[in-house]
């Protein structure tokens, strides 16, 4: 089963942020814990960690700014 990648809501009023950089590729193995991603939001930048083990599928693009919430990408 699929794992969901959501935006994290990081502080209080926050309601978007952007993907600054993913530190893995689309296909990638990765490990629950792991970084996976840059998030941008409230002139912060704050590393991402995996949610689970497994396939990374990417799903959202580097650079855009998506709303907390938003799916970016499963871990299969």
């Amino acid at each position: 089963m699929a794992t969901e990648i959501l935006l994290p809501k990081i502080g209080f009023s926050m309601n978007e942020g952007q993907i600054a950089e993913w530190l893995a590729k689309d296909g990638d193995q990765v490990t629950e814990g792991q970084p996976l991603y840059l998030l941008e939001a409230d002139k912060s930048t704050n590393e991402v960690e995996a949610p689970a083990t497994g396939t990374l599928s990417i799903e959202a693009e580097a650079g855009e700014t998506y709303e907390v919430g938003t799916v970016i990408g499963y871990i299969t």
